[in-house]
């Protein structure tokens, strides 16, 4: 990586946001559906308790990041 961070909703480099209002705005509300570190998608999941995203390169983040992560397969 060359020190460039994602946008996690639109999955564009910081600052290349179609819409950027719009983006700063889900913030709040939405968890990332791209990975901050590398752009590619992230598999959510939203509970009662918060939200989840796991990067396939860069593991778990958000508000349920320290809970195990189920083995995939």
């Amino acid at each position: 990586m060359d020190g460039t961070g994602y946008c996690g909703w639109c999955g564009r480099p910081d600052g290349a946001c179609p819409d950027r209002a719009v983006c700063v705005r889900r913030r709040g509300t939405d968890p990332p559906r791209y990975c901050p570190s590398c752009a590619r998608r992230m598999v959510v999941q939203v509970t009662p308790a918060g939200w989840s995203a796991r990067c396939g390169r860069h593991g778990s983040l958000g508000v349920e990041a320290d809970a195990p992560t189920p083995p995939v397969g």
